[in-house]
């Protein structure tokens, strides 16, 4: 029997997971799936690492499970199912980490309840990604867990460039630029020297697009500024995200509109970006096939606002050596990463239209000044890896 560890990510209405045996010197996946509906119409699939259906279940519509449900399932599932391997250990995806917290940490009540006052950090993640840890706290409490946080890469940052020009009271009250998606852009730090040394130990800017899109400048593999500040609704358009907004805007959306700050959350979180914008879809795919101006003109601004944010995190690194794309957008769609590198021109980047076209992984000419690649991200082998070292596990 093998030992396996097993990454939770918890949103607001899914659990995705992912279990991974241990070998001498890496893991490998067993099985992945997920529970999404949990309030409306709960469903479960769960695949080997070849894709095959291991199992599937559903709930009917109009069924509520919530997080405490899933999880029953889903330990339920990895007891009975999968008996071949032994479960010792538990590796968790957290939103916030603060100000403070800069490595993953092995959870106990004393971690909990500082995660915890990190919850009005973020009130939309948080709660959710602290959820399945209290309960197998309660119900498997022999199991060890871990918690790693997508804002601890960045906290390599300056000051400079996490300060808000506000009185400086509110930064050290916590209010400052933390940058998300920091487990993706470890793991990028992590694999970067196998396609190009330079890259790594040069200035190197990520793109993560997907959904949820933000950009990290990188030096030396390490995060020197990101796009995303305060919140994940900062920075770069997303999927159903406005991005950087005119503080001025919500402002007048609440004195001209009477709009309360819970309407404007949802407005900003839930109905902007590029489902905002066409008034067709949240998904790229749909809007690059669509013949609508309005998908039309949300692409379009979907590339400006890169072109935007690259400009200042090229500003912020003194030049830049790479570009490295990520993330469901950034490794699917070949005219994003087109466009993109075509608007680059001017930092150096000279696109290999064969390769993009392949899909990479170098997708710039051979004399381009900047190199451009397309690496797959991993934010749950990044987590497994933390939760091996963290546990002590093999």
């Amino acid at each position: 029997m093998a030992d396996a560890i097993v990454v939770l990510n918890a949103g607001s209405s899914s659990i995705k997971y992912s279990l991974f045996a241990l070998g001498e010197k890496d893991l490998s996946v067993v099985a992945r799936g997920q529970i999404e509906g949990l309030f409306t119409s709960p469903k479960f699939v769960s695949k080997d690492d070849k894709g095959k259906v291991l199992s599937e279940k559903s709930w009917g519509e109009g069924k509520s499970l919530g997080h405490e449900g899933a999880l029953d399932h889903l330990v339920a599932y990895l007891r009975g199912e999968l008996e071949e391997h032994r479960l010792v250990g538990v590796g968790h995806r957290v939103a916030h980490g603060g100000p403070d917290i800069t490595h993953p940490l092995r959870v106990d009540e004393k971690v909990i309840a500082q995660l915890e006052k990190l919850v009005p950090l973020a009130p939309l993640h948080q709660p959710h990604n602290l959820a399945p840890i209290r309960f197998l706290m309660q119900r498997v409490p022999q199991l060890p867990q871990a918690a790693c946080f997508d804002t601890s890469f960045h906290r390599t940052n300056t000051q400079l460039s996490q300060l808000f020009a506000l009185p400086l009271e509110y930064f050290e009250s916590g209010v400052r630029r933390y940058g998300f998606h920091g487990l993706s852009y470890e793991y990028i730090a992590s694999v970067l020297p196998e396609y190009d040394v330079k890259a790594a130990r040069g200035r190197t800017a990520v793109l993560h697009l997907g959904n949820g899109a933000s950009m990290c400048a990188m030096e030396s593999s390490r995060s020197v500024a990101c796009t995303m500040g305060f919140c994940a609704v900062d920075g770069l358009m997303m999927g159903t995200r406005s991005g950087s907004l005119d503080p001025g805007v919500v402002l007048h959306l609440m004195a001209q509109r009477g709009m309360s700050a819970e309407e404007i959350e949802r407005l900003i979180y839930t109905k902007s970006g590029l489902l905002g914008v066409s008034g067709i879809s949240s998904d790229m795919r749909a809007l690059l096939a669509s013949d609508d101006r309005r998908a039309k003109l949300a692409v379009d601004l979907y590339v400006y606002r890169i072109q935007r944010e690259l400009g200042s995190l090229a500003g912020a690194l003194g030049g830049v050596d790479s570009l490295v794309f990520t993330g469901g957008i950034g490794e699917n769609a070949a005219l994003i990463r087109a466009r993109v590198c075509r608007d680059a021109a001017w930092l150096g980047v000279e696109l290999n239209e064969g390769g993009n076209t392949k899909g990479g992984p170098k997708i710039s000419a051979e004399n381009s000044r900047v190199s451009a690649w397309v690496i797959r991200t991993n934010e749950e082998l990044m987590i497994a890896r933390h939760t091996r070292s963290v546990l002590g596990l093999g």
